[in-house]
């Protein structure tokens, strides 16, 4: 099967890029998006078949949902009762997960991914907490006029903390230290 896709994409590509020169630059545009969207939508798939497999192996129920935001696929699992098991202790097995996961999609399509996976929707509720977090930390940072120093995160949990510092206004931050002790520090504006 996988010969048939690859077949099928090879004569996708040649048509859409045809050797007629036909396609004028205005069409090429639309087109290089909706051919990005369709990579995604394809490594979503991906990710959702091997996951699907590993949940029967685990006999986990699961239902599995895939959507494309912010250039790049999104794959959530959600509704067994054993799903909490695949996040861990502060998300350590869920990035695991993930990371397996972004390997297999690597494996079947060839090229690096930015694949991002939710299970029990444990993702979304930490963006939320952090959210706060930033927030609370930003504020306490411009009402003391003295850095604040966050305890050690992973990558996603530092990035959903810039953002929303940057968003309040007033302060700034920055990641200090090594792998896996990095953190984030907000310091007042000035």
């Amino acid at each position: 099967m996988s010969e048939t896709v690859a077949s099928q994409e090879k004569d996708e590509s040649t048509e859409s890029t045809g050797s007629t020169g036909a396609a004028g630059p205005s069409e090429d545009a639309p087109r290089a998006e909706r051919s990005s969207e369709d990579q995604l939508v394809r490594e979503g798939d991906i990710a959702g078949d091997y996951l699907e497999r590993l949940l029967d192996i685990l006999d986990f129920d699961g239902d599995i949902d895939l959507d494309v935001e912010a250039g790049r696929a999104i794959v959530s699992v959600d509704g067994g009762k054993d799903l909490e098991k695949l996040v861990g202790a502060r998300g350590d097995v869920l990035e695991a997960l993930q990371e397996l996961t972004r390997l297999a999609v690597q494996q079947s399509t060839g090229s690096r991914n930015r694949l991002m996976l939710d299970v029990a929707g444990w993702r979304s509720q930490r963006r939320s907490e952090l959210t706060d977090l930033g927030r609370t930390a930003a504020q306490e940072a411009k009402d003391t006029g003295r850095s604040q120093r966050l305890r050690p995160m992973t990558p996603f949990e530092r990035k959903i903390v810039h953002d929303a510092v940057a968003a309040a206004g007033g302060v700034r931050s920055e990641s200090e230290g090594e792998e896996p002790r990095r953190r984030v520090v907000v310091h007042p504006a000035g």
